[in-house]
């Protein structure tokens, strides 16, 4: 929305006006543009009921942090089998009707010709159908992540009832929507078997953000930023990591890993059971200014996606700042994932299966020694393609 009226297009964004986040950074709010219209109407969310039995394990399970299930308490199997099976298809379900009764006649009285609706979460692509229906607006439905083969959807205890319910809803959404955009050609892939309907693939991109030079750490940094979640737990790293310490003193004395963003107790008990927990810090969340100034200050920034067929298709956004911050990335995943195509084309670092363990190890080795050498720099080439403006571009001609 930020670069749209750059093209001839006027943003007009519906959002809640007292939504239930588990993160909120304030700062972000100055970059939306003065053009953009804000339309705001109240949602009431079950989280906000949930959280009466847990507001900690509710905040983690409605910010993506799924507990192992053999570890699951029974209030966090009870909240799991809610949100799967009462919130379909997601704990914003009861936002649908109002807004519809809302939008259909914003449309209406305002003469809007072409509505996107972003998910998750997918009850907004049921806003969606629900207008084309009623307006016949012309109807773009954005799924920035997919619907029943992203990797948690299995983790939510569906009943046969709710599977089924989730597959009607994402069928009916991709073969009622005017156009399917995608962030990946392997989800494009998937919904081509599901529909007949044209699928465009716009990726996330990255912002020119204006961020002071940094220092880079003293220390060999591995810094994972963002979201750490226990399906990714990277056991394969940990075990390469703990050999390289205890065969190396120099790197033991020189190695830092650092944590920022929201971490599973899966993840800091398992780093723990390898004997890194000495090796760790763990600064929890930070604004979105500080996770830039340490993506620009690390010396290998840490890419990690679950292993697993349903996980391919997932570019995960923080890539592409990854990217510009001029520092290599070492990122992790299943064979065949989308984004170990990106990170090679533009020279950014080096993507390691999980069945690559002497790999993994060597590239941590190489890293140390450039680093030691002072010569660890990451080589970009061909970043401009994954510009926000760019992006937009391109949205923007599709809108047209």
């Amino acid at each position: 929305m930020k670069y749209l009226p750059d093209f001839g297009i006027q943003p007009i964004v519906y959002i809640p006006e007292n939504p239930t986040y588990p993160i909120v950074d304030e700062a972000l709010i100055s970059e939306v543009s003065d053009e953009v219209i804000i339309l705001k109407q109240p949602i009431f969310e079950p989280y906000q009921l949930a959280s009466f039995f847990s507001k900690n394990k509710t905040k983690k399970i409605s910010s993506g942090i799924i507990p192992n299930q053999k570890k699951q308490t029974f209030i966090e199997q009870f909240l799991l089998w809610i949100r799967g099976n009462i919130f379909v298809p997601d704990a914003r379900f009861l936002w649908v009707k109002p807004s519809v009764k809302y939008l259909e006649k914003y449309i209406k009285e305002h003469n809007i010709d072409t509505i996107v609706t972003s998910g998750p979460p997918h009850s907004l692509h049921l806003i969606g159908l629900a207008l084309k229906h009623k307006t016949n607006v012309r109807w773009f439905a954005d799924f920035r992540d997919p619907w029943t083969t992203i990797g948690y959807h299995k983790a939510l205890k569906l009943s046969a009832f709710a599977e089924k319910k989730h597959k009607e809803l994402e069928h009916q959404v991709l073969n009622t929507a005017d156009m399917i955009l995608v962030t990946s050609n392997t989800t494009k892939k998937e919904f081509e078997a599901l529909t007949s309907q044209p699928i465009a693939v716009i990726t996330n991109g990255y912002d020119n953000e204006n961020v002071t030079k940094q220092t880079l750490d003293e220390k060999f940094t591995l810094a994972h930023i963002g979201s750490f979640l226990s399906e990714r737990n990277p056991k394969i790293l940990w075990k390469c990591l703990l050999e390289l310490i205890n065969e190396n003193q120099l790197f033991a004395s020189n190695f830092q890993l650092k944590l920022i963003g929201a971490v599973s107790q899966e993840i800091l008990d398992t780093i723990e059971a390898y004997q890194l927990s000495a090796f760790v810090t763990n600064l929890g969340y930070v604004s979105h200014k500080e996770a830039l100034e340490h993506q620009r200050k690390s010396q290998v920034l840490l890419l990690i996606e679950i292993d697993s067929e349903e996980t391919k298709s997932i570019i995960p956004g923080k890539l592409f700042e990854y990217m510009v911050s001029e520092r290599p990335i070492l990122a992790l995943g299943p064979q065949g994932s989308d984004f170990a195509a990106i990170i090679k084309d533009t020279n950014t670092g080096v993507f390691v299966t999980y069945d690559e363990e002497d790999l993994l190890k060597n590239t941590i080795l190489k890293f140390y020694s450039l680093y030691l050498e002072g010569k660890l720099h990451s080589h970009a080439v061909g970043l401009q393609q994954y510009s926000r403006k760019k992006l937009t571009e391109k949205l923007a001609n599709l809108l047209k």
